[in-house]
């Protein structure tokens, strides 16, 4: 399978609140429109240093990953942070790792955003379609 990459949108959750309640104005809601690679094999959203500090976002605390070379690093987590895909969005918080270079949309956000991999395609595509955002059990 080749490198899937997707064009998402982030947004500063606690900016977003804070616009809703009148303290900020809804411009000075941070957001990122980034292309992200679309990684099955990581659990969560994980964003470089730099993409963390434009969209303002605190670290939560720090925890031990492993990476995909098997090398285990402290990442820091962030506030959490809004992923819009098309016509969905889910919330999740970040994952800083030292040294990223790429953005990747990991299993987590993507079963949220309810979003998989056609694997004839190469594309990022609605589990249930594209049509439908969200399933209820």
């Amino acid at each position: 399978m080749g490198m899937v990459h997707a064009e998402i949108t982030l947004k500063n959750v606690r900016d977003d609140a804070n616009a809703e309640m009148g303290v900020i104005k809804a411009d000075d809601v941070r957001t990122a429109t980034v292309t992200a690679v679309v990684d099955t094999g990581a659990m969560s959203l994980v964003i470089t240093e730099d993409l963390r500090e434009k969209l303002g976002l605190k670290v939560r605390r720090e925890k031990i990953v492993k990476t995909a070379n098997g090398q285990r690093v402290t990442g820091k987590v962030t506030d959490e942070v809004e992923v819009q895909w098309k016509n969905r969005e889910w919330t999740v918080h970040a994952l800083v790792i030292p040294g990223a270079e790429d953005i990747l949309l990991g299993a987590i956000p993507l079963e949220g955003l309810d979003l998989m991999v056609n694997p004839v395609t190469q594309e990022l595509v609605g589990i249930h379609g594209d049509d439908v955002e969200y399933i209820v059990y």
